[in-house]
Formats: C-alpha cells, sequence, structure tokens
C-alpha cells in the first residue's frame, strides 16, 4: 500500500509506548498507508502542550490526561480524545533501601502484597512522626496521571492520607531512579523500565505494582485533538488499524527478544535489553535478590487491552474529584466520559473482523477471573480487574462511588 497519511506523534521513553514505536518501526502503519513520524520527549507537559498547539497530530499520552486537557485542567486546554488504549499495567511503586529497611522492621516482605506493603509504610511513617522526622516525599510523572492516582489510592486504602502524610512531587519517567540514588525522593510510582533501573543501580526496591493494585487497568493512551481526528478521520482509521497489529505482535512471547531489542535502541529507551524483559514476562527483581513472577503485569493487547473503555475515562475523573482537581457536575462528568472514544475504536477495527466488546463501560473491580464476554466477531475474555481492597466502580452509580471515597 502507497503511503496516503502523514502522522506526527508524541512519545516519552517508556516500555508502554512499545505499541506505538512498533508500529512506527516494524512496518505496521506502512502497511495501511500511514508514515508515522515518531518524536521523543522528556516529560509529559510538553507532550500535553505539543498535542495542544497543533506540533503532534497523536500521542502516547497519560490515561487522565486527555480528561484534565478537555476539561480546561491545564496551561493549554483543548479538546482531546482517546480512540485507542495502548495496553493494561506495567507500573511499580519503587522506595529507596533505607525506607525499605523501614517497612521490613514493621513487617514488610518482599512479596508485592499491597496490603501488607502498605501497612509496613503506614507504620514507618508513624514512626517517623512520633520522631518528628521529615514528611517522606514520593514522585510521580504529572498531577493527572494513573501514578498519581494509584499511589493515592494505595496509600489512602492503608490508612495514609497522601497529602498530609507524605509530599507529592513530579518527577519526569527518566529522572526517577537517578533522583532516588541522590536521595531528592524516597520512592515514586512510574512505569517501567524506570523501577528496574533503580534496582539494577542497587538504588531502590520495588514493592508492589500497579497489576496489583487494581488487576488489568489502564495506564497509556493515544492523545488525539478533537478537531484533527474530525478532520482526519481516514488518516485516524488507518492508524488504529496499524496499532491494532503492532499490539498483537508486541504481545506474542515469540516477538519479545525482537522488541526489548528496538524498546533498548537509543531513539527510544537507551536501556539495556535486560532492563526491558520483565515488563514483558512479569518476571521482576524486586531488589537484594528477591524475584516474583506476576500475572498480566503488562498486558499490550491481550483482554481487550486497547479497547478505550468510557468505564476506565470516568474512573480516572472520580480521583480528579475526590483529590480537589475539580468539582462533580453533570457537565464536568459529559466530558470526561465522551474524551473515550470506543466508537472511534470499533469503526476503525471493524473490517478486519476482529473481537470487540459489545459495550461501553463496564462494572470494574467485578471480575475476580478470566471471563469470556459477549464480542462481536471472535471471542473475547476480560479480567480479572479486582481493585485490592475490593471496592467495585460501577459506572452507573457514580454519584454514591465519588461520596464513598474517603482520603485515607
Amino acid at each position: 500500500m502507497s503511503t496516503t497519511h502523514e502522522i506526527t506523534a508524541g512519545f516519552m521513553p517508556l516500555f508502554d509506548s512499545a505499541v506505538l514505536v512498533a508500529a512506527g518501526e516494524m512496518g505496521f502503519a506502512a502497511r495501511e498507508g500511514v508514515e508515522l513520524k515518531l518524536n521523543r520527549e522528556t516529560s509529559w507537559a510538553n507532550i500535553r502542550d505539543r498535542i495542544a498547539i497543533g506540533h503532534f497530530n497523536v500521542a502516547h499520552m497519560l490515561g487522565p490526561m486527555p480528561l484534565a486537557c478537555s476539561l480546561g485542567l491545564t496551561p493549554l486546554a483543548s479538546e482531546t480524545i482517546v480512540p485507542f488504549s495502548l495496553g493494561l499495567g506495567g507500573n511499580c511503586i519503587t522506595v529507596s533501601n533505607t525506607v525499605w529497611e523501614g517497612m521490613a522492621a514493621h513487617g514488610g516482605t518482599a512479596d508485592l502484597d499491597p496490603a501488607r506493603a502498605g501497612a509496613a509504610l503506614g507504620a514507618l511513617i508513624r514512626e517517623r512522626v512520633a520522631a518528628g522526622r521529615e514528611p517522606l516525599r514520593f514522585a510521580v510523572v504529572h498531577p493527572h496521571s494513573g501514578h498519581n492516582y494509584e499511589l493515592r489510592y494505595w496509600l489512602a486504602a492503608c490508612g495514609i492520607d497522601p497529602d498530609r502524610d507524605i509530599e507529592i512531587v513530579i518527577v519526569p519517567p527518566p529522572f526517577m531512579a537517578d533522583a532516588l540514588a541522590a536521595g531528592r525522593i524516597d520512592g515514586y510510582c512510574v512505569g517501567e523500565p524506570w523501577n528496574s533501573a533503580a534496582v539494577a543501580a542497587g538504588t531502590g526496591r520495588i514493592v508492589t505494582v500497579k497489576a496489583l493494585l487494581w488487576r488489568n487497568s489502564p495506564e497509556k493512551v493515544i492523545g488525539v485533538r478533537r478537531n484533527w481526528a474530525e478532520e482526519n478521520p481516514d488518516a485516524l482509521a488507518a492508524l488504529l488499524r496499524a496499532l491494532h497489529h503492532s499490539a498483537r505482535w508486541c504481545q506474542d512471547p515469540a516477538n519479545r527478544g525482537e522488541l526489548a531489542a528496538l524498546m533498548a535502541r537509543s531513539a527510544f529507551l537507551a536501556q539495556p535489553e535486560a532492563i526491558q524483559m520483565p515488563t514483558l514476562t512479569g518476571r521482576l527483581q524486586l531488589g537484594g535478590g528477591a524475584e516474583r513472577s506476576v500475572e498480566d503485569f503488562f498486558l499490550p493487547f491481550d483482554k481487550a487491552a486497547n479497547f478505550p473503555w468510557n468505564s476506565h475515562a470516568l474512573w480516572f475523573y472520580t480521583q480528579m474529584v475526590r483529590w480537589g482537581q475539580l468539582p462533580h457536575t453533570p457537565q464536568n462528568l459529559a466530558i470526561a466520559r465522551d474524551c473515550y472514544r470506543p466508537d472511534l475504536y470499533r469503526s476503525a477495527l471493524k473490517p478486519l473482523g476482529v473481537a470487540l466488546p459489545g459495550a461501553n463501560a463496564k462494572v470494574e473491580g467485578a471480575l475476580k477471573t478470566a471471563t469470556p464476554v459477549g464480542s462481536a466477531g471472535a471471542s473475547l475474555i476480560l479480567g480479572p480487574d479486582g481493585f485490592f481492597d475490593g471496592q467495585i466502580f460501577d459506572p452507573d452509580r457514580i454519584d454514591a462511588y465519588i461520596a464513598g471515597q474517603k482520603r485515607t
């Protein structure tokens, strides 16, 4: 197929950009008639602003970021939509060796259990308060990020007030491990490979992971300005098909070595291939010689990983409300819901005859095991999708969910 669409895309050096990177580098975009130009950025704020002003047509974005752009929470507000998700899971929470030693003294164990790790951290924090010490400082990648919301969710569920008991600061992903090693932060929540990088350097310990906080939960997405999508429907549809084929390729275990080598290149992550493999295998080195395997640690394709569920957008919205970033109003709710566009996903992929969810939203946290569900096309498996604290998010009962959320 001859190239008919030129698309400029921004991405951050994180492994969960793999579907976008592979679409360009492995020929999937070209086969759909797309000339995909990839541009690496250094911060999520740059990604956000360059989408807003038109430098990028599409971008690898934080799942909540398009909501923030559309809700006017950003310096350069723009109507930004999500027609494709880039995967499920992939984040970790990492702490310094000193913090880990303190957690271990309070019952922390190298098993990644969120409740046990949270209890140990809470005990350490209370000990530090009693001794008159400064609050621990944790970093996240952006205020409007899954990392911020899942860190806060974990802390609050474990009795820790994230605004009172610790300090949360913003650090770009590639700088997290160095900031930890320099003693500027005590812990962080970030995507791979920047947790494994700290472990490999001997300066950090992974204490829990996104895949255990909320199983098979949303993370990065493709963000697109609404007006560009409306003006370029054929180009967008071609890109979504290319991303679909790329995601399937990324998921295949037979391609792990090639994908790790691709992402290790200086143009993308500039980290050794060995640092990429934990994301692909789920076998994580936690630090201190401990190793654990995490089921569904990162899924670039399986379990409808690419479907832009409205319920994912709405859960992010509830966390924005919970932590005081915006008020809960019918107008804000509608804007948040409509940022995620399953209609565009279905329209682009329907000609391929692939499995497509029949619903736009689902109850999050209800599936205890992998479950076959109704879909258009081939069979589709979803879940499990449980939250570690047993909570359920029903998007049809969003008022009750918001009312029931507490700071601790």
